[in-house]
C-alpha cells in the first residue's frame, strides 16, 4: 500500500435538484459560511496530509478552475480532469487514471461532513484493503445505497435506493471510498460505469474483498434548497464539528466570525452564530441571528435577519425582515421588505419597497418584484411578475420550471389568437424529450384557438423554414429544441410564413395576449386538427433535398474529386444531410451522425474534442475540408485542408473571399449584409462585393432578397439564392462548390488573410445606467468618426474602432473591438473600460 494518498473530488454534477441556486455556479461551489462547499472538505483532507487533488469536472468547469487555480496558494497541488461524456461515477474516475498512481480517496464535492478522515485512512491501511467504503447510519435510507457487512467488516450486500419493503439496513454508502490503484483495472475505458451498480458487484464476483468502515459523525448530501438551508442551521447550532473560518469576536449573546475586513458597529446585535465577509456594512440597530453574510453586502438600519444565508454583492434597505432565507448574488432588496416564512431569492433580482412574501417562496433569477407586492407563489416564468417572454423571436427557459406545459399551452393559444381561425401552422422539434413535451402542450393551445397543425415531428429548423417559405397554405411555424447552453433549457422559436423569425412587434402582440389571457377559444366544433402523418415529414424533407440539389452545381464538386469530413455533432441533421451527400455523390466521411442526448447536454465542452478529431481526420486522410454542423443545423465551423480550425472571424473572411471570387467570375457586384459589429478591416480586399452593415434584427423578406449573402460572425450563413435564413447544410455544400469552381483550397484562402485583433466582451451595467452610458459615449464621440446605427461605434483611426451596444435583455453592455494588432486592441479595451467605471460612479 502506498504511503502517499491523493483525493479525487467529484465535482461534475449539474445540480438540477438544487436549482435555482445553481443557476450560474456548480453545486460544489455553493457557499457554505462563505467558502465553497467543496473547499471545506478539501481543507479537512489537507489537515491529515492529503494535499494532492484531482477534481473531476463537467458542468461549468471554469467556475471551479478559476477559484482554485493550481492550488499553490493553499499549498496544494490540483489537477483537473474534464471527461468528454457522462461515464458514470466509476467511469469518470477511470478517466483520471493517469494521475492515480497511488492510494486515492474519492469524495463528493457536494457534501458536508465532520467524519474523521484519518480514522478512515488508518482502517484502510490496517486492514490492507483494496477498496474501503465509508458507511454511516441514517434515519431514512431510501434515497441512498443500503449496505450490509459481516462481523469482519466485509461487504456482503448492496442495494441502491431501496423501497421501504426492500430496506435491510439503516447503514448506507456515503460515497467516500479509499481505493488502491490496481482497482482501476476493473474499470473499462470510455464506458458508462457506476461504483455501486457496476464496479462493486464485479469486484465481489471476482473475489475481491470490499471492506466497510462505519464512520460516526455528521454527514449530509446537499442535494436541494431545503438541505442547503438545513446544513447552515446545523452549523449555526453546532450540531457538527465545523471549523468556521475567520477572526472570532465574542458578543454578549453570540459569536461573530469575520472572514474579511468589515467594521461592525457596537449597536449591531449579534445573536448565536454570525459570519461576515469582506467589505460588509451593517446599519444601526440591526439584529443578526444565525446568519452568514458574504462579501460586499450592505444592510440598512433596523433590519432583523435570522437563520439566513446571504451571498455576495447584495444591497438591503432599512427595516427589512428576513427569516430562513437564501439571498444569492447581485440582489437588491428595498426598504421595508418582509419575508418571515422563508425566501430563496436567486441572483440578479430586485425587490421593491414594502414587498411582502407571505409564505416560503422561490424567486428565479433576474426578476423584479414591484413595490408593495404581496407574493404567495414561486416566481418563475409565466407569472405576472415578468413583463416579457421573447428574446429575439425566441422563448428560452428551463424545461418544466420556467417553461411549463401550462405556460406552453398559453403561448400556443396566444400565438394562435393572432392568426385567423382555420389557419395552418407547421411545428417541428429535435429529438430531446423536453422539447417534445413542450411541443405537445403548445399544440394543444393552437388547437384551442382553432388552428390546424401540420406536425413535422423531428426535423431540422432549416427544413421546416424552407417548407414555410414554399407552402402558401402555412401561415406560420414553430420549432422546439433543447438549449445548447443550458442542459435543462428548451427554446421555442416562432417563424412567419416566409420562414423568418417573428419581429419584435409580432412578439409584443403575442405577449400582450399572453399576459392579458385574452385568448380566442373557439367552439367545440371549430377546434383545430392535427395532421401528423409521417408522410408530411417525408415530403418536407424530400422537397428540401430536391431544391438543394437543384440549387447547387454538385457536378463540379463531384468531378473535381472534392473530399470532405462532416461532423453532425449528434444533431437533428442526421436524418437529412447524409442522404443529401449520398445523392450528390460527394466523397465524404460523416462523423457523429447519431443522437446522443448526454453529449448534447455538454456540447460546449464536447465540441473542443470534436474539433480536434475532425482536424486529425482531415489531415490524416488528406481531405479537402472539414465541417462541423452544429446540432440544430444552423451554424458551422470550417476546417482547412491543413487541419486548421478557422475561428469565426477567419471563417467569415474566407466565405467573403470566395464570394468575391464568384462575383469576379460572374463579372458583377455581389451584395452582402453583415451586422454592425462585424469586422471591416479586410473590406478593401473585396473589390467585387458591396458590403452593407446594419442592425441584425426585424428583417423583412423584401429587404433580405436584395442581398446575395447574409452572415454573422457566429458561423451563420444565408445564401439567398436558396433561402433567406441561416442554413449550415446548404452553406457547407455551397462553400465546397465555390472552392472547386475557383480551384482554390481553403488553406490558400486562409493564408491570404490579414490577421488582426477582434474581441467581443460583456460589461455588467444596471438597466438604469444604460441610457447614461449611451449619452456618455455620444458625448465622447464628438469630434470623432462615429455611428449610431446600432449602439455607438467610435473610430479611433482608420482601422481601430469600438462598438458599444446595450444588451436588450440583460444588464450588460456588449463591447466589440477591432484593432490592427493585439496591443492596440487591449489598450482600446482598457481605456474604454476605465471610462465606463468612472461614468458608473458619477451622476
Amino acid at each position: 500500500m502506498s504511503k502517499k494518498i491523493k483525493a479525487v473530488v467529484m465535482a461534475g454534477g449539474f445540480g438540477t435538484r438544487i436549482q435555482p441556486l445553481t443557476h450560474s455556479i456548480p453545486k460544489p461551489m455553493l457557499p457554505v459560511v462563505n467558502l465553497p462547499m467543496m473547499e471545506h472538505t478539501m481543507r479537512r483532507l489537507a489537515e491529515i496530509g492529503i494535499k494532492e487533488f484531482i477534481i473531476l469536472l463537467y458542468f461549468k468547469p471554469d467556475v471551479i478552475k478559476n477559484h482554485f487555480g493550481d492550488g499553490s496558494e493553499m499549498g496544494w497541488k490540483i489537477e483537473y480532469v474534464l471527461p468528454d461524456d457522462d461515464y458514470g461515477t466509476a467511469g469518470a474516475v477511470g478517466f483520471a487514471r493517469e494521475y492515480l498512481d497511488t492510494t486515492f480517496m474519492i469524495v463528493s464535492g457536494d457534501l458536508v461532513t465532520d467524519f474523521d478522515f484519518k480514522k478512515i485512512v488508518d482502517f484502510h491501511k490496517k486492514r490492507r484493503s483494496k477498496l474501503t467504503i465509508t458507511l454511516t447510519s441514517v434515519e431514512n435510507p431510501l434515497q441512498f445505497g443500503v449496505v450490509i457487512t459481516d462481523e469482519n467488516g466485509k461487504i456482503e450486500k448492496f442495494l441502491e435506493k431501496p423501497s421501504w419493503g426492500e430496506v435491510f439496513s439503516d447503514t448506507i454508502n456515503t460515497g467516500i471510498y479509499l481505493i488502491e490503484p490496481e482497482i482501476l483495472n476493473y474499470i473499462p475505458v470510455g464506458e458508462n460505469f457506476d461504483f455501486a451498480k457496476d464496479l462493486f458487484p464485479l469486484l465481489m464476483e471476482e473475489g475481491v474483498d470490499i471492506l466497510g468502515y462505519d464512520a460516526v459523525g455528521y454527514w449530509r448530501d446537499v442535494g436541494n434548497p431545503e438541505s442547503y438551508r438545513e446544513v447552515h442551521d446545523d452549523i449555526f447550532n453546532h450540531r457538527l464539528e465545523f471549523k468556521i473560518p475567520g477572526r472570532r469576536v465574542d458578543y454578549p449573546d453570540g459569536t461573530l466570525y469575520l472572514t474579511g475586513e468589515s467594521e461592525i458597529g457596537d449597536d449591531v446585535e449579534i445573536i448565536d452564530t454570525v459570519v461576515i465577509g469582506d467589505g460588509v456594512t451593517i446599519g444601526k440597530h440591526t439584529r443578526l441571528h444565525n446568519v452568514a453574510i458574504g462579501d460586499n453586502v450592505t444592510i440598512g438600519n433596523e433590519c432583523k435577519i435570522r437563520n439566513s444565508v446571504l451571498w455576495h454583492d447584495i444591497r438591503i434597505g432599512k427595516k427589512v425582515v428576513l427569516d430562513n432565507s437564501v439571498i444569492c448574488n447581485d440582489n437588491k432588496i428595498a426598504d421595508g421588505v418582509v419575508a418571515k416564512a422563508g425566501l430563496i431569492l436567486a441572483e440578479g433580482c430586485e425587490v421593491g419597497k414594502l414587498a411582502h412574501f407571505e409564505q416560503d417562496v422561490t424567486v428565479w433569477p433576474d426578476k423584479k418584484i414591484e413595490p408593495a407586492a404581496i407574493v404567495n407563489n414561486n416566481i418563475v416564468w409565466g407569472s405576472r411578475y415578468r413583463n416579457a417572454i421573447f428574446e429575439n423571436g425566441s422563448i428560452v427557459g428551463k424545461s418544466n420550471i420556467e417553461i411549463s406545459c401550462e405556460m406552453a399551452c398559453k403561448i400556443g393559444e396566444a400565438f394562435g389568437s393572432q392568426l385567423p381561425a382555420g389557419s395552418r401552422v407547421a411545428v417541428g422539434r429535435d429529438y430531446d424529450k423536453n422539447p417534445r413535451m413542450i411541443k405537445r402542450a403548445f399544440v394543444g393551445g393552437l388547437l384551442a384557438a382553432g388552428i390546424d397543425v401540420v406536425d413535422l415531428r423531428a426535423i431540422p429548423p432549416a427544413v421546416l423554414r424552407y417548407n414555410l417559405s414554399r407552402d402558401p397554405s402555412l401561415l406560420g411555424g414553430v420549432h422546439f429544441r433543447k438549449s445548447l447552453v443550458d442542459p435543462a433549457g428548451v427554446q421555442i422559436t416562432i417563424y412567419t410564413e416566409e420562414g423568418l423569425r417573428i419581429d419584435s412587434n409580432s412578439a409584443k402582440s403575442i405577449e400582450k395576449t399572453f399576459f392579458k389571457e385574452d385568448f380566442r377559444r373557439v367552439d367545440y366544433n371549430e377546434i383545430g386538427t392535427i395532421h401528423d402523418s409521417h408522410l408530411y415529414r417525408h415530403d418536407s424533407c424530400i422537397s428540401y433535398k430536391d431544391a438543394l440539389e437543384k440549387a447547387i452545381d454538385h457536378k463540379i464538386i463531384r468531378t473535381k474529386g472534392f473530399r470532405v469530413a462532416v461532423d453532425l455533432m449528434f444533431g437533428i441533421t442526421k436524418d437529412v444531410f447524409p442522404q443529401i451527400m449520398t445523392d450528390l455523390q460527394i466523397d465524404n466521411i460523416m462523423l457523429n451522425a447519431y443522437t446522443d442526448t448526454r453529449k448534447l447536454s455538454n456540447i460546449h465542452n464536447v465540441k473542443i474534442k470534436l474539433k480536434e478529431d475532425i482536424s486529425r481526420v482531415v489531415t490524416g486522410l488528406g481531405l479537402d475540408m472539414g465541417v462541423l454542423i452544429y446540432p440544430h443545423g444552423q451554424r458551422l465551423t470550417l476546417i482547412t485542408d491543413k487541419g486548421d480550425v478557422l475561428n469565426k472571424v477567419e471563417a467569415l473572411n474566407a466565405v467573403l473571399e470566395l464570394m468575391n471570387m464568384e462575383a469576379e467570375h460572374r463579372q458583377t457586384k455581389m451584395k452582402v449584409f453583415l451586422p454592425t459589429w462585424a469586422p471591416d478591416l479586410m473590406d478593401v480586399s473585396y473589390s467585387n462585393l458591396q458590403i452593407k452593415r446594419g442592425k441584425y434584427s426585424n428583417f423583412k423578406a423584401s429587404t433580405l432578397k436584395r442581398f446575395d449573402l447574409i452572415a454573422t460572425i457566429d458561423g451563420n450563413y444565408a445564401f439567398t439564392e436558396f433561402s433567406l435564413y441561416r442554413d449550415a447544410m446548404y452553406a457547407s455544400i455551397k462553400i465546397m462548390e465555390l472552392l472547386t469552381r475557383h480551384e482554390v483550397s481553403l488553406s490558400e484562402v486562409a493564408k491570404e488573410m490579414t490577421h488582426f485583433y477582434f474581441h467581443i466582451c460583456r460589461i455588467p451595467c444596471p438597466q438604469s445606467m444604460k441610457g447614461k452610458m449611451m449619452r456618455k459615449f455620444l458625448e465622447y464621440a464628438k469630434g470623432k468618426k462615429s455611428s449610431t446605427t446600432d449602439g455607438v461605434k467610435i473610430w479611433e483611426n482608420e482601422t481601430d474602432w469600438i462598438l458599444m451596444i446595450p444588451d436588450q435583455y440583460s444588464e450588460h453592455l456588449n463591447f466589440y473591438i477591432q484593432a490592427l494588432d493585439t496591443k492596440r486592441g487591449k489598450k482600446l479595451h482598457d481605456y474604454y473600460r476605465s471610462m465606463i467605471d468612472e461614468w458608473m460612479k458619477t451622476n
